[in-house]
């Protein structure tokens, strides 16, 4: 999605990964999230096993095993393909050179995360929607959803331990420069998700020179979902993902080209205040 100044002006770019929930297909979180204030090149990647790349054996797969033949290997060949799909789309579109930002929605967020936290490419902004940050939440809510619990072993474990984001929040403070995090998080979402979020934040506040560069946004009413279910095809914004779209948006409007160092902060750092976006604005 070009920024609104057309295709052949360079601009600066966002990726995103979507959900495995509604909306769960590239063209259908655009639909949700399309980040149309954003001056920037908006590409929205496909998630592994979903959408267009459906694996048809995919969800019996996860039933057997949610945590090795799931989380783990969807995360993981999406982190992998990224520096290629980064390559591709700097050479076939007008993208500036300099830092990106990135997007990321349930299991998307854990991705999102992940490249932010490992890959070398410089990220400035991050944007995390009702985030899979621990993949233990997921495997344990994707458990939950099924019927079934889930016997974690020493695999498994080691697994989870790796994509656990609170416990690896050091690899986002440390990054020179620490990118600026917002978390958005649905009052009704899942409530390990919601423990997470607030974790995370508090953790990487604590750590960053400026705590003001990390943000937790609670949007009332929002369930896990950013659109009606099964959410393959693009439909009608939500006013709920309205809602999340103003404030991702205002986000990487503020972030995306600052050079802001985040840093670790000394011991003691203060803790910003999370702001809730109230009833009132989400229509």
């Amino acid at each position: 999605m070009p920024p609104a100044g057309g295709a052949d002006v360079p601009a600066p770019l966002v990726v995103t990964w979507h959900m495995m929930d509604a909306p769960r297909s590239d063209a259908a979180f655009a639909a949700a999230l399309p980040l149309a204030d954003v001056p920037a090149w908006r590409v929205h990647l496909g998630m592994p096993w979903v959408g267009r790349r459906t694996r048809e054996s995919g969800y019996q797969e996860a039933l057997a095993d949610p945590m090795l033949r799931y989380v783990d290997p969807v995360v993981r060949q999406a982190t992998d393909e990224f520096l290629a799909a980064l390559e591709v789309v700097r050479e076939r579109f007008a993208v500036s050179a300099g830092p990106i930002g990135i997007v990321g929605a349930s299991l998307g967020g854990n991705v999102a995360l992940n490249v932010a936290a490992r890959l070398p490419v410089e990220v400035s902004a991050v944007a995390l929607v009702n985030p899979g940050i621990r993949a233990r939440s997921v495997v344990e809510v994707f458990a939950g959803s099924a019927g079934t619990s889930y016997d974690w072993g020493e695999r498994s474990r080691a697994a989870a331990d790796e994509l656990d984001f609170v416990a690896h929040a050091g690899l986002l403070s440390g990054r020179a420069p620490a990118p600026a995090v917002l978390v958005v998080s649905g009052e009704l979402d899942y409530p390990n998700f919601r423990t997470d979020a607030r974790e995370l934040v508090a953790t990487l506040q604590a750590d960053y020179q400026d705590p003001a560069r990390v943000r937790l946004t609670t949007i009332e009413g929002l369930d896990h979902p950013l659109a009606e279910r099964p959410g393959l095809e693009p439909a009608p914004q939500l006013p709920l993902a309205k809602a999340v779209d103003r404030v991702v948006s205002a986000w990487l409007r503020a972030n995306l080209w600052s050079g802001a160092a985040g840093g670790r902060a000394a011991p003691g750092a203060a803790v910003a205040a999370v702001p809730v976006v109230p009833a009132e604005d989400q229509r």
